[in-house]
C-alpha cells in the first residue's frame, strides 16, 4: 500500500514517503561561490574542503508509526581524515556494513528543528551501495528523540508543509 498523507498547508493528498536532503554539506555553502572550484572537491557522496575538512553523505531515518517505510533526511556529516580514508577504502565494496561505525559531526541545519549543526553522530555503512545510516547521539534534542521514538503521519505532513510551502505549519 502506498503511503499517503494530507498536507496541512495546501490541503492536497500526497502519495509516497517524502524525504529531504542537501546536495552539499553546510560548510560548502560557507565558501564563497567563486572560491569553491579551487577549494572544494564535491562528489555525490563525499566532499573535501581545503584538503583538510572531510564530509560524507548519509541518511537520518525516522520511523513513522504504523508504516513500513521511514521518513529520511539526507544529510552531511564531518569525519576525521583517518575515518575519511577508511570511508574511501571501503566505499565501493558491496559488503561493507561491518566497517565502522565512524564518529562524525552533523553538518546540516534541518529547518524544522532547533540548531542541528554539530550534533554528534555515528556513521554506519550499509551494504549494496545504500547511503550510510546516520545515528544521532541519544540526547534530548528533538531530532534525536524523533529518530529514537518515531513520528506520526501528522508530523510527516507538518514537516512536508514546512519544507515545501515554507510556512509555519
Amino acid at each position: 500500500m502506498t503511503f499517503r498523507f494530507k498536507c496541512i498547508s495546501c490541503d492536497q493528498v500526497h502519495e509516497g514517503m517524502p524525504s529531504f536532503g542537501a546536495s552539499a554539506p553546510l560548510s560548502y555553502y560557507e565558501i564563497l561561490e567563486a572560491e569553491r572550484p579551487s577549494r572544494c572537491d564535491l562528489g555525490s557522496d563525499d566532499c573535501v574542503i581545503d584538503g583538510k575538512h572531510f564530509f560524507v553523505r548519509g541518511c537520518i531515518d525516522i520511523p513513522v508509526h504504523g508504516q513500513d517505510e521511514s521518513f529520511s533526511w539526507g544529510v552531511w556529516v564531518s569525519l576525521s581524515e583517518a575515518s575519511h580514508l577508511q570511508w574511501i577504502k571501503y566505499f565501493d565494496e558491496k559488503k561493507r556494513a561491518h566497517i565502522g561505525p565512524f564518529f562524525g559531526w552533523l553538518n546540516a541545519w534541518l529547518k524544522p528543528y532547533p540548531d542541528t549543526v554539530n550534533l554528534k553522530t555515528k556513521v554506519h555503512f550499509r551494504d549494496d551501495g545504500v547511503r550510510p545510516c546516520i545515528e544521532l547521539e541519544p540526547t534530548d534534542h528533538p531530532l534525536a528523540v524523533e529518530q529514537r521514538e518515531g513520528i506520526s503521519v501528522e508530523r510527516v505532513a507538518e514537516i512536508y508543509a514546512l519544507m515545501v510551502h515554507n510556512n509555519d505549519a
